[in-house]
């Protein structure tokens, strides 16, 4: 036994006494033993075994300039020094957050000019969800009560934003999910719900659900409409370039509020700053989370159109909602320095240029895999749907696990590589190279083909 395989062991012992994991299932956790990471540099984690895993999901979707930049540990310590904390209640403000809001401001699509922070998506989107009935209050229309999301979305784990989100197994974490007020529509699933349409064509018929819901339930009922540009934890399902400007004209039609989860999206990860620039919308609400700091610090937005924003201001008196860490500092301070980063170096638009269109050349090399029914992707977000027979495109029993296993069967070879699902999914670091892109398909490949002797597939 060696020094470090003694030391992950010790670990383990105190992670299995004392630590609860998020989406976890602890018992099966106390079989295997968590993975103890060490420390992170580029594209790269190390872990307490000296193993070098390359991480193709960014963390969590959010480390997207890499690991071990000290510039933004330069900017933390800096702010720290200097203001360690200030709260944002009772009049107060500090220079660090209105220079981001006033930075976002200036980022983002046209008339979104205002701002509130919180530390995390989940956050950001109750803070979103409080702002749509907010705002229908104040104008007049307080039975617009009803929210409409989408199946396999994920909007976040607190009570509402699990709601929100179309994951039924989330339901079951407890307490009456979802909350009334909520549903949900078909998502742009073209592989599931269209394959044997074109892509322009499913776009304009899977917007159609929205207005066929609103519909259902009445327009006059309808508070919004609540997505996200490409769905990730969904499993990569990448929607055509006609779905949007369809949901926005359907939204305007029946004057229901857009509000666009950007808390994956945003910052690069579909080849342009935000997936609304992606998808030429103009949402009336916005958040943000991830990307902001590349994960450095915890930190999310919901950033409010004008149209929404007056009103709060105009009509809505005190506003009673926020954090004790609403604008944090130290976490705004990071995300300044991150976005001067990404601005300065260029990162999305080297990223769009020339690791977008390699990163889908390299996928679609597994069209004719065994295993794989459907390849899609939008930026650095890609998925492999694993499929039992790719004819009829049934999927393998949920017992089967089948995508976990693969992502097991990655992991050994030094690769973190996500299944949501039976997809499996990468979206890494907007600084991969090349060549490191090539190591990760590499290992997919791999792991794929191991999965598929497993099953006995090949």
């Amino acid at each position: 036994m060696t020094y470090k395989s003694m030391e992950t062991q010790a670990w383990q012992v105190l992670d299995r006494a004392h630590y609860l994991h998020p989406f976890t299932d602890h018992a099966g956790l106390r079989q295997t033993g968590s993975r103890v990471a060490t420390r992170g540099e580029g594209v790269y984690v190390w872990d307490t075994d000296g193993k070098r895993i390359i991480d193709g999901l960014s963390g969590l979707g959010c480390v997207n300039i890499g690991y071990g930049r000290k510039e933004l540990v330069n900017a933390a310590a800096e702010q720290m020094l200097e203001l360690s904390f200030c709260q944002s209640f009772f009049k107060t403000t500090h220079r660090a957050a209105v220079t981001l809001a006033e930075k976002l401001a200036s980022m983002l699509p046209e008339g979104l000019n205002h701002v509130f922070f919180q530390s995390s998506g989940s956050e950001a989107n109750e803070t979103a969800m409080r702002t749509i009935r907010r705002y229908w209050d104040l104008a007049g229309q307080p039975q617009r009560r009803v929210v409409i999301a989408r199946e396999l979305a994920y909007h976040g784990s607190t009570h509402m934003a699990a709601s929100l989100s179309g994951i039924p197994p989330m339901y079951t974490a407890g307490g009456d999910i979802p909350l009334p007020g909520i549903v949900h529509i078909k998502t742009p699933y073209q592989y599931r719900h269209g394959p044997e349409m074109n892509a322009d064509e499913f776009g304009i018929v899977a917007a159609g659900w929205l207005e066929e819901k609103i519909l259902e339930v009445g327009a006059d009922k309808v508070a919004a409409f609540f997505a996200e540009p490409a769905q990730s934890a969904g499993g990569a399902i990448c929607p055509p370039m006609t779905y949007w400007p369809e949901i926005q004209r359907i939204c305007k039609k029946y004057d229901v509020l857009l509000v666009a989860d950007e808390v994956v999206c945003g910052f690069g990860r579909t080849g342009q700053w935000f997936g609304a620039d992606h998808y030429g919308i103009t949402p009336d609400l916005m958040q943000l989370g991830k990307g902001i700091t590349s994960g450095y610090l915890p930190l999310s937005a919901c950033a409010m159109s004008d149209r929404v924003a007056d009103m709060l201001i105009e009509k809505g008196g005190e506003w009673a909602h926020g954090f004790t860490y609403s604008g944090h500092p130290a976490c705004c301070a990071v995300a300044l320095e991150n976005i001067r980063i990404l601005e300065e170096e260029r990162i999305v638009e080297t990223a769009a240029a020339e690791l977008v269109p390699y990163f889908r050349s390299k996928l679609e090399t597994f069209v004719d895999h065994p295993l794989i029914g459907d390849v899609r992707s939008v930026g650095l977000m890609g998925g492999l749907e694993i499929v039992q027979n790719k004819k009829t495109r049934e999927s393998f029993p949920y017992e089967a696990k089948i995508g976990e296993a693969c992502s097991t069967e990655a992991l050994k070879r030094g690769l973190a590589f996500r299944a949501n699902g039976d997809t499996m999914s990468l979206m890494p670091p907007l600084v991969i190279t090349r060549p490191e892109i090539d190591t990760m398909f590499g290992i997919a490949r791999e792991a794929l083909d191991a999965t598929a002797v497993k099953y006995d597939v090949m």
